[in-house]
C-alpha cells in the first residue's frame, strides 16, 4: 500500500465529477428471485411473531435506530471545488469537518436533511496538521448536535459511516473496526507533504470520496470518529480499508478552533 486517497469529492478529478454530477439508480424487482408460496402458519409460527427479536434482527433494528438518530446530525458541505459532509457539534451551528474539505474557502453551502434548501456558512477555524476544521451557519434552527463518543473503541466494535459520497447524502455504509491507533499520512497537496494523522481508527466501513468530515459511529449511536482516508494502492483502490480520525481528538481540535480560530501551524493542534 503505497499511497492514500482522502474521501472527499477532491480526492481524485475523475471522481470529482461524478460527485458533481447526477445520479441515476436502476431498481430491480426482486419479485419472482424466490418462492411464491407462503410458508404455512401454525405453532412455530406464532412463537416467532410473539418473541422478541434476537441475533441478526436485533442487530439490523438497532442499525435503524442508529440511522435514525445520527442522520439528521450529518451533512453535506458543497465548497467551490468540491463537496464533503459534516457532523453538527454543539447547537449554535457549528459543524466539524476535514480541513482538505474545506480546502482554501471561507464561505460554503450546507445541505441538511432536515431543512429545506441550502444553509449559508462561514469558516470558523481549521488545523491542517490534524485535518479538522469548524464551519458555522448562520441559523442553528433545524440543526441536530450528534453525540460524540467512543472512549472505549476496540476492534471488532460494529460501526457504520454516514456521509455523502459522490454527493449521494445521508449514504450509509458498515462495517467494524479493524485496527486502533494507525498512524496513516495524508496524500501531499499543493507541492506540501500531506500531515501525519495518529491514532486514527482503520474500519471496514466502506470510505468513498465525499465521506470525508461525516462521522464514524458505534452500535451506541455515538461519533466514534470523522472518515477522512481511504487506502489505495498502486493499482487502485484497496477497498474495506478506511481510516477515521477519532473523535477524542476531533473534539478537542474543535473547541480550540472555536475559542480561537485558526490555531496556527503546530506539528499537532489537538
Amino acid at each position: 500500500m503505497s499511497r492514500r486517497e482522502r474521501g472527499t469529492g477532491r480526492a481524485r478529478p475523475a471522481l470529482a465529477v461524478c460527485a458533481a454530477a447526477a445520479v441515476s439508480v436502476v431498481a430491480v424487482s426482486a419479485a419472482g428471485c424466490g418462492s411464491s408460496t407462503a410458508p404455512a402458519a401454525g405453532a412455530a409460527g406464532s412463537a416467532a411473531d410473539t418473541a422478541g427479536p434476537t441475533g441478526a434482527v436485533a442487530v439490523q433494528q438497532a442499525f435503524v435506530g442508529v440511522v435514525k438518530r445520527v442522520l439528521p446530525s450529518v451533512v453535506e458541505i458543497r465548497t467551490e471545488s468540491g463537496l464533503g459532509s459534516g457532523v453538527v457539534f454543539g447547537g449554535s451551528g457549528d459543524i466539524i469537518t476535514n480541513a482538505h474539505v474545506v480546502g482554501d474557502d471561507t464561505r460554503f453551502e450546507v445541505l441538511v436533511s432536515s431543512v429545506q434548501g441550502p444553509l449559508e456558512a462561514g469558516l470558523v477555524g481549521l488545523c491542517r496538521a490534524d485535518d479538522l476544521a469548524v464551519i458555522k451557519v448562520s441559523s442553528a434552527g433545524g440543526l441536530r448536535p450528534a453525540a460524540f463518543g467512543g472512549s472505549g473503541v476496540v476492534v471488532g466494535d460494529l460501526v457504520l459511516a454516514i456521509g455523502s459520497p459522490l454527493g449521494l447524502d445521508g449514504s450509509v455504509t458498515e462495517g467494524i473496526v479493524s485496527a486502533v491507533g494507525r498512524d496513516v499520512t495524508e496524500p501531499a497537496a499543493a507541492g506540501s507533504p500531506g500531515p501525519t494523522l495518529r491514532g486514527t481508527i482503520q474500519t471496514s466501513a466502506a470510505i468513498n470520496p465525499g465521506n470525508s468530515g461525516g462521522a464514524l459511529v458505534n452500535i451506541d449511536g455515538q461519533v466514534i470518529g470523522i472518515p477522512t482516508l481511504a487506502a489505495a494502492s498502486e493499482r487502485g483502490s484497496a477497498d474495506g480499508i478506511g481510516f477515521a480520525i477519532p473523535a477524542s481528538t476531533a473534539v478537542s481540535v474543535a473547541r480550540k478552533l472555536m475559542a480561537a480560530g485558526a490555531v496556527g501551524h503546530p506539528a499537532t493542534c489537538s
